[in-house]
C-alpha cells in the first residue's frame, strides 16, 4: 500500500489578489492547520469597515497567507542578489510574518477600548507564538526572534516589521481589492524585486524609488478613504460603547447575554499581569472572533437596559453617529447642547450621555521619519532616506502627522428640545 506521508501538506490555495500561493513547508502547513491560527478565518481584517464598503469581508486569514507569499517572493529577490539565507532563516521568516496578527482579537481596535484593556495584540501574538513553540518542540524559536527583532540578521525583522514590511504590502492592496477603493493598489511586486540589503538593512535600489513614493501615498488616501472614514469611525465608536455598556451593566450584577469567551472578559477586568502568568486567560482569547460580538450584540438589541439596546439595534440597523472631522476642538457650547438634547430625548442621566454625544482625536501618519526609516540605495552606493533621495516635496507633508478632531452624536439630537 502506497504511503503519501508529507505529500498531502504541499497545499495550494487560491488567493483572489495573487492567484495560487503555495504552502512551502509542512511546518508551516501544521501551523496554517492550528486552531490559532484558524481562528482568524472567522475575524474580518477590516472590522465594520464593511458597513461603508461591503465588499471588505475578507478575514486576516485571508491576509496572513498573502503576507507569507510576499515574504517567499522577497527572500528569492534577496537570494537572486547573491545574499546567503539558509533554509531555516527563509523558514523562520516566512513564520514569523505568517503569525504576526495571531494575537488580534474580533474588532481587534474596539476590543482593546472597551473590553481587553490591560494588553495589545502584539503582546498577544507573541504569547500565542510562545505557546506554539512548546508544542512544535521549539521550532519556532528562530521565528519569534525574527518577529521580536532579537536575531542576529536585523534585514530579516524589517522585512516583517517595518516601514515598507510584507504586512503593509499585502493589506493595502488587499484592502483595495476587497473595498473597490483603488487609489490604494500599489505595485507590491516591483517593490519587492528593488528590495536589497545593505550593512543588515533592507534598501530599496533607486529605480524604486517612485514605486515607494506611490506606495507611500497609497497609504495615506487610504487611510482617509478606509481605515479613518468617518463612517468607519461611527461604526466602530458604536461598537465600543454597547462594550463597554455591557461591561458596565454585567460588572453591577445585571444578566448580560455573552458566549463563554466573551464572557471571560466582560464580567471582570483581566489585568495584564494575569493574562500574562495565568494560562487560562489566553486560551480564553484564542476562543474569541467575530461571531462572539455579534450574536452578542444581535441578544443584546432587546435587552432591558434602554441605553445597550438602543445602541445595538442602532449599530444592527446601520443607524451609526453622525461624525465631524474638523482641524480644531468642537465648540463646548454645541457640545453642551447636544448633551442635553440627549438627556431629554432618551431619558436617561447626564452621567449617561457620553454614550450618545463625544469626542476622540484621530491621527494619520503615512510614513515616519526615523521610526525605522525607507533607505533607498542610490546609483553612486549612498544610502538615503526616501525624503531626502525623492523629488517630491509632498513625501515630507507625508512624514508629518496629521491630528483631526471627531465628534460623534446621534443623528436625531440636531434640533431636539
Amino acid at each position: 500500500m502506497q504511503h503519501y506521508g508529507p505529500l498531502n501538506k504541499k497545499k495550494i490555495i487560491n488567493d483572489p489578489v495573487y492567484g495560487f500561493i503555495s504552502i512551502p513547508t509542512e511546518l508551516v502547513f501544521d501551523l496554517i492547520e492550528h486552531p490559532y491560527f484558524q481562528r482568524l478565518r472567522y475575524i474580518k481584517q477590516l472590522g465594520m469597515t464593511h458597513l461603508v464598503y461591503p465588499g471588505a469581508l475578507h478575514t486576516r486569514f485571508h491576509h496572513a497567507l498573502g503576507a507569507m507569499y510576499l515574504m517567499g517572493m522577497a527572500i528569492e529577490t534577496l537570494r537572486n542578489k547573491g545574499h546567503e539565507i539558509s533554509g531555516e532563516e527563509e523558514e523562520a521568516v516566512i513564520i514569523a510574518i505568517l503569525l504576526h496578527d495571531i494575537g488580534h482579537g474580533p474588532f481587534s481596535h474596539a476590543l482593546e477600548d472597551s473590553i481587553v484593556t490591560s494588553i495589545s495584540h502584539e503582546d498577544i501574538s507573541a504569547m500565542l507564538m510562545q505557546k506554539l513553540n512548546l508544542q512544535f518542540n521549539g521550532r519556532l524559536t528562530n521565528a519569534i526572534a525574527i518577529f521580536e527583532g532579537t536575531y542576529p540578521r536585523a534585514f530579516l525583522h524589517q522585512l516583517v516589521s517595518g516601514q515598507l514590511d510584507m504586512d503593509r504590502l499585502d493589506y493595502l492592496n488587499r484592502d483595495s481589492f476587497f473595498t473597490g477603493v483603488s487609489e490604494g493598489v500599489i505595485s507590491s511586486d516591483r517593490i519587492i524585486k528593488m528590495l536589497n540589503v545593505t550593512n543588515d538593512q533592507i534598501v530599496v535600489e533607486e529605480k524604486g524609488i517612485y514605486s515607494v513614493e506611490k506606495f507611500l501615498i497609497a497609504r495615506r488616501l487610504m487611510y482617509w478613504q478606509v481605515y479613518l472614514h468617518k463612517t468607519v469611525i461611527a461604526a466602530e465608536q458604536l461598537l465600543v460603547k454597547i462594550l463597554r455598556r455591557s461591561r458596565e451593566l454585567a460588572q453591577m450584577g445585571e444578566h448580560v447575554f455573552t458566549t463563554p469567551a466573551l464572557s471571560h472578559f466582560l464580567k471582570k477586568p483581566v489585568s495584564r499581569d494575569a493574562f500574562i502568568n495565568e494560562d487560562h486567560h489566553l486560551e480564553a482569547f484564542a476562543g474569541l472572533d467575530d461571531t462572539d460580538i455579534m450574536a452578542a450584540v444581535k441578544v443584546w438589541s432587546s435587552h432591558p437596559d434602554s441605553i445597550l439596546s438602543k445602541l445595538c439595534r442602532d449599530l444592527i440597523h446601520r443607524d451609526l453617529y453622525k461624525v465631524e472631522i474638523t482641524n480644531e476642538p468642537p465648540a463646548k457650547a454645541f457640545l453642551d447642547q447636544l448633551i442635553l438634547n440627549a438627556i431629554y430625548k432618551y431619558g436617561i442621566q447626564a452621567d449617561e450621555a457620553h454614550y450618545f454625544v463625544f469626542t476622540d482625536v484621530v491621527h494619520n501618519n503615512a510614513y515616519k521619519s526615523g521610526d525605522g526609516d525607507i533607505r533607498i540605495l542610490m546609483k553612486d552606493g549612498q544610502i538615503k532616506d526616501i525624503t531626502a533621495a525623492s523629488d517630491n516635496s509632498n513625501l515630507e507633508a507625508l512624514a508629518k502627522t496629521v491630528k483631526k478632531y471627531i465628534v460623534c452624536y446621534k443623528k436625531d439630537l440636531i434640533g431636539s428640545q
